[in-house]
């Protein structure tokens, strides 16, 4: 008599688990992002500015086809991002400087259609230059930009660029780690002559 109930109630359990949905749909969450620490190294003194720049980047050279010379990507691997650095001799020449300045401001500007807010700074930097350094917040396609010259000879700007469609607020930590490298370029900034 008890091997029949067992059996009975073993078979109740199963004809009653199977009418569950075992597919149930996952709760929402974040990604864990892992963030190495901070670890510079000097730029190679091949160029006509030198500074430091993380060691889990990698310098390459610009690929568009409009590069010059000494355009280069910091490019980040683990996160598929990169610091895209624009050089431009200015030559002593007031009108060259005007123009690079004014490209500047009308490349960040034209974000104005995503963004919703733009915070820019201006930076005095060890080496006595000053910098713009510009955040930008909104679905934009770059989330820092900064210029910084030294009015007679040297104009650098750069760039934060994702190669990803993951929306920036889940790109804060890692926005904010690479503001931090951004920011330390232009701490450790120096022009070669």
């Amino acid at each position: 008599m008890t091997i029949r109930i067992s059996i009975l109630f073993l078979i109740s359990i199963l004809v009653l688990s199977c009418g569950q949905n075992p597919y149930l749909p996952k709760p929402k969450g974040y990604n864990r992002i892992d963030l190495p620490a901070h670890e510079y190294t000097a730029l190679a003194d091949s160029f006509p500015y030198q500074f430091e720049y993380s060691k889990h980047a990698r310098i390459l050279k610009d690929s568009s086809w409009i590069t010059e010379r000494y355009w280069i990507d910091i490019f980040y691997p683990a996160m598929d991002a990169n610091i895209q650095l624009t050089y431009k001799p200015i030559k002593n020449k007031a009108e060259l400087m005007q123009e690079y300045f004014s490209d500047s401001y009308k490349l960040t500007s034209q974000h104005n259609v995503k963004a919703y807010a733009i915070d820019e700074k201006v930076l005095e930097l060890p080496n006595g230059d000053f910098a713009s350094f510009t955040e930008l917040e909104g679905e934009v396609p770059t989330q820092l930009q900064f210029h910084v010259s030294d009015s007679t000879a040297h104009f650098l700007r750069g760039a934060l660029y994702f190669k990803t469609a993951t929306k920036n607020d889940s790109l804060a930590p890692v926005i904010r780690y690479l503001k931090e490298d951004a920011l330390h370029l232009l701490e450790t900034l120096e022009w070669n002559d």
